[in-house]
């Protein structure tokens, strides 16, 4: 059985190698996947405003506020951002696929949680550990790397994986009650 530790190494050594490890099956499968993320996020219509798990962490409580109850007056993302934005969905795709094709178990995908009455989804549950996937600059992910997270997560990442691991403590899936794991790029 693989643990959650090993899984960076375990992906890189798969990469690595020169052999048939991307198959068909996982090539359809990595698809399907990366497919329904890009059309929740480009072409499936907006839902009702509500508070997500996603929303946890420092944010302006009145920004918070007025995206719940008046979410009119935002303005509109711009397309590039939205491109943008979709690049997360792709990485995510793909470090779960990868995560799968070395070997790791890959459970819970996506998975409608809930805390308190507040709704969300967790990326997924590899080797028993809830995981949350985040893109972003190597920069912007270097406080992460120092261990400065704790006094510097602005985007409120660990925030939103506590919650997640909170939703999770009964769920059968999640083996390592007390804490989660960021994959990051």
């Amino acid at each position: 059985m693989k643990i959650i530790s090993e899984l960076i190494p375990d992906i890189y050594s798969l990469v690595q190698r020169k052999d048939d490890w991307f198959t068909d099956a996982l090539a359809i499968e990595f698809n399907i996947g990366l497919g329904k993320r890009l059309q929740s996020q480009l072409s499936a219509p907006k839902r009702v405003p509500t508070l997500r798990l996603s929303a946890m962490g420092p944010r302006c409580p009145r920004a918070l506020w007025y995206s719940i109850h008046h979410p009119e007056l935002a303005e509109p993302l711009p397309p590039w951002a939205e491109i943008k934005y979709s690049y997360g969905h792709m990485i995510e795709a793909l470090a779960i696929m990868l995560a799968k094709a070395a070997g790791h178990e890959v459970t819970g995908e996506q998975d409608a949680l809930q805390l308190d009455g507040i709704v969300g989804h967790r990326d997924c549950v590899i080797d028993g550990c809830v995981v949350d996937v985040k893109s972003c600059s190597s920069r912007s992910f270097q406080k992460f790397k120092n261990k400065a997270y704790d006094q510097i997560d602005e985007f409120g990442y660990l925030d939103q994986l506590d919650g997640y691991v909170v939703a999770s403590h009964d769920d059968p899936l999640v083996k390592v009650k007390d804490k989660g794991v960021h994959l990051s790029h």
